[in-house]
């Protein structure tokens, strides 16, 4: 039976990123270089940052358009299927015949602390030629959300794309790297948690204060909103020359795979809605905070009604 995709009329959101398998071992603690250890729970889930913002954002309403290029394999097969179960438009993803689907290999300790290594496969293959046949979707678009598990290339030309017909960018600087100052003055908003803000501000951030000074910093190269995402502690937002603690809700955390994706995935659908910056980053902080009580990156992602009763419940 085939399963059709319910139309959706909210503003359309556009997703380019990164599909992975995501193979997870629950495990005592990280190890450590040269170290073996047994672990325990291990299961396989769909991931990569790219799919998980798609899922997270598909889940609380969005009107998702999912970009990405997978393996010709059982993965990529898997992974489209997932995506359209989800009622994400799947009209643009790729099928890549020379290289296989992603994998990243993640452990969790008992602390819901992760590390992670990522094989990109087909993800480094998304190239500007592939993203040149869906530049009418980029333009068409209320807002692009993009990650760094493809090509930097890629990332700077659906941006320009996007910045010629005044759509909103927002990026998810993860994993952390260097940006040339070209891309960041094409992007309206940016997410970057604490490493990620390091990275991009050469401020070592350790309090509120050095958070402030980074996203000074970062939003000085020409990026309109800096968001510094702070786990337990929120995120800080500078908007429009002012600052703002958004507080996080208290919760016990299971594993914190997903929490910035599912982080990123609200808060497009709650911008894209047309919520105010900190009402939106306030929803991202909720979703993210029901994400980490349960394992798993795009299985952790919370429905609209499941946050909804969230939300209520904390009021």
């Amino acid at each position: 039976m085939i399963k059709k995709r319910i139309l959706n009329m909210n503003p359309m959101v556009l997703v380019v990123g990164s599909s992975n398998t995501d193979m997870v071992i629950k495990a005592d603690h990280l190890p450590a270089a040269g170290e073996t250890i047994l672990g325990g729970t291990f299961f396989m889930n769909p991931g990569g940052k790219g799919a998980n913002q798609a899922v997270a954002a598909a889940r609380l309403g969005g009107n998702v358009t999912f970009i990405c290029k997978t393996g010709n394999d059982i993965f990529g097969r898997q992974s489209v299927q997932l995506f359209e179960d989800e009622g994400i438009n799947t009209s643009y993803l790729l099928s890549d015949s020379k290289n296989p689907s992603g994998v990243a290999l993640i452990t969790v300790d008992k602390d819901a602390e992760n590390c992670i290594v990522v094989a990109s496969g087909a993800n480094a293959a998304l190239n500007a030629g592939d993203l040149q046949k869906a530049q009418a979707v980029i333009e068409q678009a209320a807002i692009v959300l993009m990650q760094l598990e493809i090509p930097l290339e890629t990332v700077q030309y659906v941006a320009s794309t996007a910045a010629e017909k005044s759509v909103k960018v927002v990026l998810n600087p993860a994993p952390a790297c260097e940006l040339p100052d070209d891309l960041l003055r094409k992007i309206s908003i940016i997410t970057p948690n604490k490493t990620e803000a390091e990275m991009l501000s050469g401020v070592q951030v350790n309090d509120m204060e050095s958070a402030k000074k980074a996203a000074r910093i970062i939003c000085d190269k020409g990026v309109k909103t800096v968001i510094i995402t702070l786990g337990q502690n929120g995120a800080l937002v500078l908007h429009e020359d002012e600052f703002t603690h958004v507080p996080a809700v208290k919760v016990e955390a299971v594993d914190t795979t997903a929490a910035g994706d599912v982080f990123n995935g609200a808060l497009v659908v709650a911008l894209s809605q047309n919520k105010s910056m900190l009402e939106a980053v306030a929803f991202a902080c909720n979703a993210s905070a029901i994400s980490v009580t349960r394992l798993g990156a795009q299985s952790s992602a919370p429905y609209k009604r499941e946050l909804d009763t969230f939300i209520s419940i904390e009021k």
